[in-house]
């Protein structure tokens, strides 16, 4: 019976690593050399903003995570970009410590679940802790205030970072479950790939009409989902992960900007993550022109917040990593041609520890080091001095 029991557990696990190859096959590192260096491009405009605002705490609250994007991540981008971005509207910077409760290098769901929960778990969790207990994380907490919510990514709207905002389960490669917990919420608007996990489930159900049924606008494309700025919104636009930036355009900024347009009809505010995922897969693929793009396109979301947040005064946004990827470090560059040359110590996460910016009312209290289980108390803290 032993020996039965060992085949079946052996064939679920080959199962799990077949079925959630398709979400981690961005992991094969790059032996090209001229990946190694970006050479270039056209530069944005980047526009600076006053931090002034109402009141000391937030009505609405957007936390921005750049997947695996450490300090050299974000110093490329500057050199990309002529030496500017949006994020140098950000005056007050501190650091987290990505540890988990298991491991010194984190994984995406240990990192994404103690941005959204405040509780370090092991690698793997998505909103549970040590003892696979569920965590209420900061998105339920804020609809629990009567506050509108949402998610967007670049990734799957299932895979870790998005998913610990919405779902509770012992391991990150439940992808049908992440999917189905999304049912379970109030959640006003996500976007991001994952399509399949919705409706070619191997249960045989149909989230997607259950999706309509409760009421959800479901689009698969970013033209129509340019076009929704009210009610509630599931726009899965891809089978499963979005393409890299070079193939998808500007979907990253679009959808934050959606996602703004629809979450901001909510008179008790609002609370939005968004991810830029891929940032994390140049890492992993030690590719500097595909982490340079990315990291700009994050930066050019970043700005599409900053305008909103800045015209609003009411608007607290975070911006900070679940852990950086790559060990990347630069080797040369040039401001004036936007030429950044990489160089990476690894295909895996690192342990160091990663920015976190700030910008609005409660600003202050992001400064100096931190574990990244203190941001999501001090985001809750601030949103329940601002509904006492």
């Amino acid at each position: 019976m032993n020996y039965i029991r060992l085949a079946l557990l052996l064939l679920f696990q080959i199962s799990t690593i077949c079925w959630s190859f398709g979400q981690e096959n961005y992991k094969t590192v790059t032996t090209e050399d001229s990946l190694k260096t970006h050479y270039g491009g056209t530069f944005y405009p980047v526009d600076i903003y006053e931090d002034n605002f109402e009141n000391e705490s937030p009505k609405n609250v957007i936390l921005m995570i750049g997947d695996g994007m450490g300090i050299a991540q974000v110093f490329a981008g500057m050199t990309a970009n002529g030496n500017h971005l949006f994020l140098e509207n950000f005056k007050n910077i501190g650091f987290s410590k990505t540890q988990s409760r298991s491991d010194y290098v984190t994984d995406s769901a240990a990192g994404g679940t103690a941005l959204a929960c405040g509780r370090k778990t092991y690698n793997g969790a998505i909103g549970v802790d040590a003892d696979t207990v569920a965590i209420q994380n900061i998105r339920e907490y804020a609809e629990s205030l009567g506050m509108a919510t949402g998610v967007v990514s670049t990734s799957a709207i299932t895979h870790a970072t998005p998913a610990s905002f919405v779902a509770h389960l012992s391991q990150r490669t439940l992808y049908e479950d992440i999917a189905a917990d999304f049912l379970k919420t109030n959640i006003d608007v996500f976007i991001g790939g994952g399509y399949k996990h919705f409706a070619e489930r191997e249960d045989g159900k149909n989230l997607v009409d259950t999706l309509v049924l409760k009421g959800y606008q479901v689009v698969q494309n970013m033209d129509s989902i340019l076009k929704i700025s009210d009610g509630k919104l599931a726009g899965l636009t891809a089978y499963e992960h979005n393409e890299k930036y070079s193939e998808r355009g500007d979907m990253l900024p679009q959808a934050t900007q959606t996602a703004l347009n629809i979450l901001d009809n909510n008179k008790d505010g609002f609370f939005l993550m968004v991810e830029g995922s891929q940032i994390d897969w140049g890492g992993h693929q030690n590719n500097t022109r595909y982490l340079v793009e990315e990291m700009l396109d994050f930066d050019r979301a970043i700005g599409v917040a900053l305008e909103f947040a800045a015209r609003d005064k009411n608007t607290l946004i975070v911006v900070t990593a679940d852990h950086e990827t790559g060990g990347f470090s630069i080797m040369d560059g040039d401001m004036k041609k936007g030429m950044v040359k990489g160089a990476f110590s690894t295909g895996h996460h690192s342990g160091v520890v990663v920015p976190v910016f700030a910008f609005g009312p409660g600003a202050q209290n992001f400064i100096g080091f931190m574990e990244n289980s203190e941001i999501e108390p001090k985001i809750k803290q601030l949103l329940t001095s601002d509904n006492q």
